[in-house]
């Protein structure tokens, strides 16, 4: 039997078998089928539940929102607020663009390609929306907030958006 024959044998069997456990997973919720993966699971509702108690309620405020919007302002498209600069998953960041700026999810330290999750074209829109997040609402944990809540574990609170994130950019691009 020919030797291309044999890999191909052997690379459809291992893209069935990933096949199969693509559908598998599905068909588990929260991985009920495998007690260490629920474990973990649980163990990270655990921990996110706790932090999210222990996040600030306290809106930014017109101030913040405002001096955000002026900085962003003085930025060429592209560059803006990054919570972290890292391969693969950064958060959510928000990016100057030539018409205004959105707020989109970060790969690989940059937006690049990136689809907004919301954008401003205007500062009063963005003052408005931006002084009355906090914390909390920018975590993904307020259901009342739909720009940023979400239902999964691993992306709530997951390198998002926070006053201290937005102050050290302030810091670091003064009026």
């Amino acid at each position: 039997m020919p030797g291309w024959l044999i890999a191909a044998g052997l690379l459809l069997a291992a893209i069935g078998l990933l096949a199969m456990r693509r559908e598998k997973a599905k068909a588990i919720p929260d991985g009920a089928g495998d007690p260490q993966e629920k474990r973990y699971l649980e163990e990270r509702r655990r921990v996110g539940e706790a932090l999210r108690d222990r996040l600030d309620r306290q809106p930014f405020g017109a101030e913040l929102a405002n001096a955000l919007w002026q900085a962003l302002m003085r930025m060429p498209p592209g560059d803006g607020v990054i919570v972290e600069y890292h391969r693969d998953y950064c958060g959510h960041g928000l990016i100057r663009t030539k018409d205004g700026v959105m707020l989109c999810e970060i790969q690989d330290g940059a937006a690049f390609d990136s689809q907004p999750i919301a954008s401003w074209r205007q500062q009063e829109p963005f003052v408005g929306f931006f002084a009355r997040q906090s914390d909390f609402t920018c975590s993904g944990w307020d259901p009342s907030e739909p720009v940023f809540a979400t239902d999964d574990d691993w992306n709530r609170s997951n390198q998002r958006l926070t006053r201290r994130v937005l102050e050290a950019f302030l810091k670091r691009h003064p009026g």
